[in-house]
């Protein structure tokens, strides 16, 4: 194998310029870092995210080229390599280091999407990173607003935000080309969620009308696309931020930034959405389209941010509580409040309180994440879907011309939904006391439990501290002393408890003697 045909064949001046500019920008802030006296490791993480980029993009190339795409051993190998690669880059290295790390990664990928354009769409592309740029730093303003954090912190959750896309677009390029996965052990095929629901309602619900089995197949497949996007932003969340959330809030707020670090990538990787805009409204045209530009624009900027927004930040709610579950629920319980559902499987399967709490707020908020993800999509879709495609709530009620739902778009009700009512949910869970309270850092810890000592078993607690539980406690610990040898002592009246004995040594004679 020749390794010197993955080199590009001619040297390309304005590259290798700006890769230069790139390397001396990060080392002079590398050597900065270390005069003061700071620990910065600048350069180790741009090194590590140049590799792990260039790997990726040339791994991806060799992967989706047409001979590898026949080998569905390979594919699944490299699949495999992927991941791993994947989950290297989200390493357990402090917040600036792999917000560099993650930085330089998406600046090269970038990069390299935009080399590969033709210059018509590279300058459309580069005018819609700027444009789709001015929303997603509103966003985070506002949502930063309810207290300061670290820029390092917040630039690490929006670049995770913004790799959160790559599942989704993998798996989507995937299944354009049909490619077949071989695991030895069983084969995956991906193919587009509309194909696939759409095979799964004409099989199992043939008795339901047409109409119902279009609708039920395009929410089946909007679950599914909310249930990659909300797990991808859910897993770099956690590998992100998990070290330095302090409260509730902190969980809402970096997960939100999440949202919007997602939103963001999604505008500009996309070409049917900012370049497209860029492109059919502004650079194709002889006369520019303004309005047509910017409502475009303020619609993917308002009502599909917020969507995400909403989503992820009610699953970060979620998180923040499972993630303080054992302060949580002493306050909680101080206030006399009752979790009967926790308290029930508590009963049932004698799980520790504190796991059952956490598992119970993180299914809640992935559940209620993937839906309200889902719904959205569905509510803005579903005027294509119905018949007569009405766009009003006069066409949809097929109310008399000139009646005033006609001037009412049915998109509104999903822009009233989220917008104003996420929004104010939002604002609500920010406001709570419980959920500004500052709990600390959680840290992992190794615990040691003691063994009991033999000859005097532990002190029973739970349900041994019962009745019942005293009289099991004590049988065993007799008929275990009892074919035991038995306690040093010079003669028979060392079993009564003399005074010299030491009060473990007293009750282990005298339950000895009792059965002499």
């Amino acid at each position: 194998m020749n390794l010197l045909a993955f080199l590009p064949a001619e040297w390309d001046l304005a590259k290798t310029t700006i890769t230069l500019i790139a390397v001396l920008g990060v080392a002079s802030l590398d050597l900065i870092e270390r005069v003061k006296n700071r620990n910065g490791h600048y350069l180790f993480a741009c090194i590590l995210g140049t590799l792990l980029s260039a790997g990726f993009i040339e791994f991806v190339q060799t992967l989706l080229s047409a001979p590898a795409k026949g080998n569905a051993f390979l594919m699944a190998l490299g699949i495999v390599l992927l991941l791993i690669g994947w989950r290297l880059m989200f390493g357990p290295w402090e917040t600036s280091t792999k917000a560099t790390v993650l930085g330089t990664f998406v600046f090269w990928v970038t990069l390299h999407m935009l080399w590969k354009e033709t210059p018509d769409q590279r300058i459309a592309h580069v005018i819609a990173i700027g444009v789709a740029l001015i929303p997603a730093a509103v966003w985070c303003a506002l949502f930063l607003g309810y207290h300061r954090e670290r820029i390092s912190e917040v630039l690490l959750m929006f670049f995770a935000g913004m790799l959160s896309t790559v599942p989704i677009l993998f798996y989507d390029a995937l299944a354009r080309r049909g490619i077949e996965l071989n695991f030895f052990l069983f084969k995956v095929t991906p193919v587009s969620f509309g194909r696939s629901t759409e095979a799964f309602v004409s099989f199992h619900l043939q008795s339901l009308t047409p109409l119902g089995r279009s609708l039920i197949t395009v929410f089946l497949s909007f679950v599914i696309v909310g249930l990659i996007e909300e797990l991808s932003k859910y897993w770099v969340f956690k590998k992100s931020g998990e070290k330095f959330l302090t409260s509730i809030d902190d969980a809402m707020q970096f997960a939100i930034i999440v949202a919007i670090g997602f939103a963001f990538a999604e505008n500009i990787a996309n070409q049917g959405y900012f370049p497209a805009f860029v492109r059919d409204f502004l650079l194709v045209p002889e006369q520019k389209d303004w309005a047509g530009f910017f409502g475009n624009v303020m619609g993917r900027s308002i009502l599909t941010s917020m969507v995400h927004i909403v989503s992820t930040g009610v699953m970060g709610y979620f998180f923040g509580l499972a993630l303080f579950a054992g302060p949580y629920l002493q306050e909680a319980s101080a206030r006399g409040k009752q979790f009967r559902m926790v308290e029930y499987v508590h009963d049932v399967l004698r799980l520790q309180t504190k796991s059952i709490f956490r598992t119970q707020m993180l299914l809640t908020g992935l559940v209620l994440a993937i839906l309200l993800h889902a719904l959205s999509n569905f509510l803005v879709t579903l005027p294509d879907v119905l018949p007569g495609n009405p766009r009003t709530v006069g066409d949809l009620l097929s109310s008399a011309r000139g009646s005033w739902s006609h001037y009412i778009s049915l998109l509104l009700v999903p822009a009233l939904l989220y917008v104003v009512g996420g929004f104010w949910l939002l604002t609500e869970l920010f406001m709570r006391k419980e959920n500004m309270k500052e709990r600390g850092h959680v840290i992992a810890t190794d615990s040691i439990r003691l063994r009991p000592s033999r000859g005097f078993p532990r002190r029973p607690t739970g349900f041994e501290g019962q009745v019942g539980g005293q009289a099991t406690w004590m049988l065993s610990f007799c008929l275990r002393r009892r074919w035991s040898d038995p306690p040093e002592r010079s003669d028979r009246s060392d079993r009564a408890g003399s005074p010299e004995l030491a009060p473990e040594k007293r009750v282990q004679s005298l339950l000895w003697g009792s059965y002499q």
